[in-house]
């Protein structure tokens, strides 16, 4: 097959394209051909090292860009982009060719929907955010830290300022939804791809008519440690230290429960969480290895999101390293857990919650046998990049089936 990958980013600075690449990488060792198309660069040399078509336009993001006046009409409508992924679709072939795309809203811009609509290769969208249907793309209120209800685009939604910088951000990006439904985007793809069940829930009422859905969960790369000996001793928070990331809840539920909350990460809570809670233990950013230390040695992750998020990678890799996870009933996470078996759910945005379950793994012979189902669990269904391949190559061959046998399929490769 020859896959035309879209991407906002040619280099790893998230999840996003993080999966984008190595999905790539492994696709061209399958021995495909695989062209990455993205408006960010410089490109991860292993991509073209691959044998991999790289086409980056050398454009910026929004954090790159030398002026946020100046992005505004990228973000709205990339006409350099639409105009060379054009070019990119015409030189394929619709009977051995698909196009999957996996970010847009950063620098792309929906401004490939026109291309997508009318293009004769057939598309797939991973959806790794909730942009194709929420205009802030998270389903989430951030001045308030609620998770939002509203019906999409609805004036109710239209005149709430839930960004999370300023109501003139949201306005941009009502208009760039307005692009996005009727600029042909969403109507280019005939199948999306979920990361969790969660996911397609909140998403799936807002989606249009006929389109076929996928669960795919996104790929670990990491190597089996073995079983523990024994539970650790922390509990431990990773992640950006941000209002929706629930990480107040932490601080406050170990001072109940009478833990150090230790602290892996940055953001801009920093300073106002030192303050609040001079016990904690604050580590700052820590490097991929440090990571994977600090959960293997910890008695349990704690994960107290309170917006949906995807599919929370984090989670995974601490049960990888046989690590108990105690997580908010409202993400994502959840679904990875459990409850009472290798975790706990606590109610979202409850320290009271949270601290309960963590008192409860305090006990060491509780601590010792989630511990072990927490590992036994995860390596009897692991999410390794030849699974995630397995599974995308599944869906691309039915994507290209011919058209009786093109059947409305539904397919879950998720944890079981």
């Amino acid at each position: 097959m020859h896959i035309l990958i879209v991407a906002d980013h040619a280099w790893i600075n998230g999840g996003q394209s993080k999966v984008a690449i190595e999905s790539a990488l492994g696709l061209a060792g399958r021995g495909h051909r695989v062209t990455y198309f993205a408006a960010v660069g410089p490109a991860d040399p292993r991509l073209a090292q691959a044998g991999i078509d790289v086409a980056c336009l050398g454009q910026h993001d929004i954090n790159s860009a030398p002026s946020r006046a100046g992005f505004l009409q990228q973000i709205l409508w990339n006409k350099p982009a639409a105009e060379r992924l054009r070019l990119l679709v015409s030189r394929m072939d619709p009977r051995t060719s698909v196009i999957h795309v996996h970010a847009w809203a950063k620098a792309v811009s929906p401004s490939i929907g026109s291309v997508l609509k009318d293009a004769k290769v057939p598309c797939v969208y991973t959806m790794h955010e909730f942009f194709l249907v929420c205009p802030n793309g998270g389903f989430y209120h951030y001045p308030k830290a609620q998770t939002c209800h509203r019906t999409p685009m609805s004036m109710s939604c239209i005149t709430t300022n839930c960004d999370s910088r300023s109501f003139a951000r949201k306005a941009v990006r009502v208009v760039r939804q307005v692009i996005v439904n009727r600029g042909g985007l969403r109507q280019a793809f005939g199948r999306v791809i979920m990361i969790s069940k969660l996911q397609e829930e909140a998403s799936k009422p807002f989606m249009r008519e006929g389109v076929i859905y996928h669960r795919v969960s996104n790929p670990i790369d990491i190597v089996d440690p073995g079983p523990k000996e024994n539970a650790g001793r922390d509990f431990v928070f990773v992640g950006r230290l941000s209002r929706e990331k629930g990480i107040e809840h932490f601080c406050e539920a170990a001072k109940f429960a009478g833990v150090q909350p230790v602290i892996a990460g940055d953001g801009p809570m920093m300073a106002e969480l030192k303050e609040r809670y001079p016990q904690a233990k604050f580590l700052g950013w820590q490097k991929p290895e440090q990571v994977t230390a600090l959960l293997r040695n910890a008695r349990a992750l704690i994960f107290p999101s309170v917006w949906y998020e995807g599919q929370p990678l984090t989670v995974y890799e601490a049960l990888a390293q046989g690590t108990p996870v105690i997580v908010s009933d409202v993400c994502a996470g959840r679904e990875a857990i459990e409850n009472g078996q290798n975790g706990y759910w606590f109610k979202s945005g409850d320290p009271v919650s949270l601290a309960r379950a963590i008192t409860n793994l305090k006990e060491d012979r509780s601590a010792d046998a989630m511990t072990a189902r927490a590992y036994r669990d995860y390596w009897a269904s692991p999410l390794t990049l030849d699974r995630h391949l397995d599974a995308i190559e599944m869906i691309y061959a039915e994507m290209l089936a011919p058209a009786p046998s093109n059947k409305a399929l539904r397919r879950e490769f998720a944890p079981a």
